[in-house]
């Protein structure tokens, strides 16, 4: 093995050095490593305090997008740290299997009593696309255990994303995560999301809904296991459904005798201003998966919480939920998701987001009157702003000028500007902002300060009217 050494010296010294083995030995996720070299630094981050964050070279970013939807209570909480800290002494870990400990017992009780209806049932993963991965793989067992040994398969959203582990992966709908990684698993279609900027306006949005019965009939109902679906649809852009769509897929589930899965890894702890995002939107599933803000990101946890109903025949005789993880329920990471949870409580994060809410939409609203802002969409302290070529048709960008405009213009631009928002194109070419939820006016105004400008010039880049 090779590495870079360097000797003791000067800040910027160290700053080099840091670039030099990041470029050589880190590799990152989801990211075109070959974009960095002496002339592109790598970001690195170093320290955070409350909505901001900074950078090696003492800069200041807004946080605009939770880091990735998931420090809620902003960065630099002692409390969370300390909270780990004294668990650490008192038991750093024991296994969940076949074990338990007092941090799990709690935290799964505080949960469940959180959880809309009967989900009372919580088992700890470590990350989002785990949870997703044993919520599928509890939808078939669950069915095998009741006799219906055919009912194996899932119905997933175009273009959403649902993780990176291969079951996960099969549900997600974006062509390009899927392709390196082909054949994924068999038995998972999709159906179209409810991208309502691009509906036509003369069909009933409940056609949406509809599309997954006919799924359902076309796969053949006893071979459907369940059907998974993000209250709000984070890839494509903060997609909302419209009136009465869960109300319907709740009806087809119940009909055919298919589980319903909320993927609210995002959506839920507060980012759409309740615990969970069926709560806000309205439905009951049976089953949510969750991650991300239930430790508001201070150390790594999922979870998959499940119906009385789905988990009732696992809770008697021989049969086992055959899935686990080393770490699922980890002691430290219980305890720091108790004091995140204690901290909601106690600080009234709920309030705050409700009371700012408003203000957070009216500030992206009033970036509509911009030539590339084609619409503003989403709910709470999660939404996206799509860029279109034409207002009046809706026209978007090519591929090529997708690529031009977010990668060559518009994030690095931001981020030289000082906010951290994601620009994205696993559909129409977005701009999401996500902030932690401590959030107020005072970084409303700043999102703007910088999004306006760089959206102007985004709009004279791409020779709009």
């Amino acid at each position: 093995m090779s590495t870079t050494t360097s000797e003791p010296g000067s800040k910027a010294t160290a700053d080099a050095t840091l670039q030099e083995q990041a470029r050589r030995h880190l590799w990152m996720h989801f990211t075109r490593m070959g974009e960095y070299g002496d002339e592109h630094e790598i970001p690195i981050i170093v320290r955070g305090e409350g909505c901001y964050v900074y950078d090696e070279h003492g800069k200041r970013y807004l946080d605009g997008l939770a880091s990735l939807f998931c420090t809620q209570l902003g960065h630099g909480r002692a409390d969370l740290v300390q909270a780990g800290a004294e668990q650490a002494k008192e038991l750093g870990y024991f296994s969940s299997w076949s074990y338990t400990h007092p941090r799990a017992i709690e935290l799964a009780t505080r949960v469940a009593e959180l959880a809309p209806g009967d989900l009372n049932r919580v088992f700890f993963t470590n990350s989002g696309s785990e949870a997703v991965e044993a919520a599928l793989k509890l939808a078939r067992q669950y069915h095998r255990v009741m006799g219906h040994p055919h009912k194996h398969k899932i119905i997933a959203r175009q273009i959403a994303y649902h993780g990176t582990t291969f079951g996960a992966l099969t549900a997600t709908g974006v062509t390009d995560y899927r392709a390196p990684f082909e054949p994924l698993l068999s038995g998972v279609s999709h159906v179209p999301n409810t991208n309502m900027y691009r509906f036509p306006a003369d069909h009933d949005p409940l056609e949406l809904a509809e599309a997954v019965a006919e799924r359902i009939e076309f796969e053949g109902p006893d071979t459907v296991a369940a059907v998974i679906m993000e209250p709000v649809q984070n890839a494509g852009g903060c997609l909302l459904p419209p009136e009465g769509y869960f109300e319907r897929i709740r009806e087809i589930c119940d009909e055919y005798d298919v589980l319903l899965i909320s993927d609210e890894v995002i959506c839920s702890w507060g980012r759409l201003g309740t615990y969970f995002g069926s709560q806000a939107i309205g439905y009951q599933p049976d089953i949510i998966t969750t991650a991300k803000g239930i430790t508001s990101a201070y150390a790594p946890m999922g979870a998959m919480i499940a119906s009385d109903r789905v988990a009732e025949p696992f809770m008697h005789g021989s049969n086992t939920f055959l899935h686990g993880s080393t770490w699922g329920g980890h002691p430290v990471v219980a305890a720091i998701a108790l004091a995140n949870l204690d901290a909601f409580e106690n600080e009234h994060v709920l309030d705050h987001v409700a009371a700012n809410a408003a203000a957070f939409r009216g500030m992206l609203d009033s970036l509509r009157d911009l030539p590339i802002v084609g619409d503003v969409r989403g709910m709470g302290y999660f939404y996206a702003i799509e860029l279109v070529r034409d207002k009046e048709t809706k026209e978007t960008f090519s591929h090529e000028e997708a690529e031009t405009l977010l990668r060559g213009y518009l994030s690095g631009e931001m981020f030289s500007r000082g906010l951290i928002c994601r620009s994205d194109d696993r559909g129409d070419p977005v701009v999401q902002l996500s902030p932690p939820l401590i959030a107020g006016p005072e970084q409303f105004a700043e999102i703007e300060a910088v999004l306006r400008p760089v959206l102007e010039e985004a709009g004279r880049r791409m020779r709009l009217a």
